[in-house]
């Protein structure tokens, strides 16, 4: 003979079972996946200046490279040393280094990238124990 909890199975009862599933379900919707965030320190070339009306239009193209990847990203306009910053999410170091590539090969800016972390990102591995 079955004892009771058997029977219920190892969820308990088939409500209960339900309303399990239910709360798993929601967890993994509620579950964020942070992406690696890249800065970006850009300069235009003496091709990207000479043709400085095209920016929007390489930079749209900039963003469809960074969408198609899973990522985003932000672009600002800056005096300085650098004509423009962009912060960048893309699922991997790989597909950042794939659309710097691709990037430069058109000629028109050259770029220093630095991977970033954000601030509770950072302050997990600075606290973590060290090998």
């Amino acid at each position: 003979m079955q004892s009771q909890s058997e029977k219920r199975g190892i969820w308990g009862s088939e409500a209960r079972t339900q309303e399990k599933a239910f709360i798993i379900r929601q967890i993994r919707f509620l579950e964020v996946k942070v992406l690696p965030s890249f800065v970006v320190l850009g300069n235009w070339t003496d091709q990207g200046i000479q043709n400085v009306s095209d920016a929007p239009k390489r930079i749209k193209e900039t963003h469809s490279m960074v969408e198609d990847a899973g990522g985003k990203m932000q672009l600002f306009y800056t005096l300085g040393k650098y004509d423009f910053v962009m912060v960048v999410e893309v699922p991997s170091d790989d597909d950042m280094m794939a659309i710097l590539l691709c990037l430069g090969t058109m000629g028109n800016i050259r770029t220093r990238t630095m991977k970033a972390w954000t601030e509770s990102e950072g302050a997990k591995i600075i606290t973590a124990p060290h090998p």
